[in-house]
């Protein structure tokens, strides 16, 4: 099996980014130069795209998560922070991010603590949204003060 038909059987299950493909290669034994070859080739036919990962990856966890975890699971598939950037920026103006997702997280953070009023919010309770608003990357005292001054 050629490097280039093994990086497209891999790419025919799930997008990959060149660093995964260039690791995937090595670990099967193929010389740097047909791996460097086979990639060339995928990404001049459209098949391998690191952008078009990004992309992927910021509309799927966009709702979900902030920006810094996704900025990590992007890292960790060996994705340039510039790329991220680019991409972060396009998909992601700063009114669709005042008013999207960010009353979707507010009403769901609501639910969950039975808030009413993120003005009269008891320590433990704050604890606790802090804790769940940080572990999903966002910044947890300047999503609380602008929920509190929008109240």
């Amino acid at each position: 099996m050629s490097c280039q038909s093994y990086f497209m059987n891999l790419l025919a299950r799930r997008d990959y980014s060149v660093s995964e493909l260039c690791k995937k290669g090595e670990e099967k034994g193929f010389e740097p130069e047909e791996i460097q070859e086979a990639l060339t080739y995928l990404q001049e036919q459209g098949y391998q795209s690191d952008r078009r990962l990004v992309e992927n990856i910021i509309l799927s966890c966009q709702k979900k998560y902030g920006k810094s975890v996704i900025k990590r699971k992007c890292f960790e598939k060996g994705i340039s922070a510039d790329i991220f950037e680019q991409v972060w920026a396009e998909y992601t103006p700063e009114s669709e991010c005042e008013t999207g997702y960010l009353d979707v997280l507010k009403a769901k953070v609501m639910r969950k603590y039975k808030i009413d009023n993120f003005n009269k919010i008891d320590q433990k309770t704050k604890n606790k949204l802090y804790n769940y608003l940080r572990y999903r990357g966002f910044n947890p005292f300047e999503i609380l003060r602008r929920w509190q001054n929008f109240e």
